[in-house]
């Protein structure tokens, strides 16, 4: 695939607003793209297991070579995070700079972006969710600053909180009542404030992600 039709798919899939329980069983794991369903037994993933879209779902598979399981990686975590190719090559560049993994400081810097951690906190339903919450300009950082970039990077010490018509929000009501969804160790919440204390360890990420594939594909 050349540039060209890097550029076009990344802004088709920009775009992608509908189907998303699609993109969960074509990545295998569920990328929470739909808020409350994926946490109920409708989601296709509890209901059917990882089977890719289409007819014949795994049958019409065929067998993938190494670099096929490399951008099926990349692919995957950019979906569940939301990254378009640009910013995720330049989060690895910045990762891999680090003397630490390369793969786990990419994870941590995902992780440590506000629109995760305002879906980690449990504000919001899904992290497309918390992008918007944060782009509307419902969210604060540290009691006072208003952020509007879903992008920003949260360092250890620093507090989330939302303004009086984020929390007026119903779907954000909803989100802060429920008791099953699990808040990380790497952050706290009380009431409707949140802290992120230190950066996640790489077991308390999605185990479901092989960073070294990403890696991989990087260092071709």
């Amino acid at each position: 695939m050349d540039q060209g039709q890097e550029r076009e798919r990344e802004v088709e899939m920009a775009r992608y607003k509908e189907a998303k329980c699609r993109l969960c069983r074509r990545e295998g794991i569920k990328l929470f793209l739909k808020g409350e369903r994926c946490y109920s037994p409708k989601c296709p993933i509890e209901r059917k297991g990882a089977v890719p879209p289409g007819q014949h779902g795994q049958k019409r598979r065929r067998r993938m070579s190494d670099y096929g399981h490399q951008l099926r990686e990349k692919q995957k975590v950019k979906r569940l995070y939301g990254v378009l190719e640009r910013q995720f090559r330049s989060y690895f560049k910045k990762a891999s700079k680090t003397k630490e993994g390369t793969g786990k400081v990419l994870l941590q810097v995902l992780e440590s972006r506000i629109d995760n951690v305002v879906f980690r906190l449990g504000f919001v339903p899904s992290r497309s969710t918390a992008r918007q919450l944060v782009s509307h300009g419902f969210v604060l950082v540290d009691g006072n600053k208003k952020v509007n970039i879903a992008s920003q990077q949260l360092n250890p010490g620093q507090t989330i909180s939302l303004t009086s018509g984020g929390l007026n929000l119903d779907y954000v009501k909803k989100s802060l009542a429920e008791k099953e969804r699990k808040i990380p160790d790497w952050l706290t919440r009380k009431a409707a404030v949140g802290k992120m204390i230190r950066l996640p360890e790489r077991e308390e990420i999605e185990t479901d992600i092989d960073e070294s594939l990403i890696v991989e594909y990087y260092s071709r």
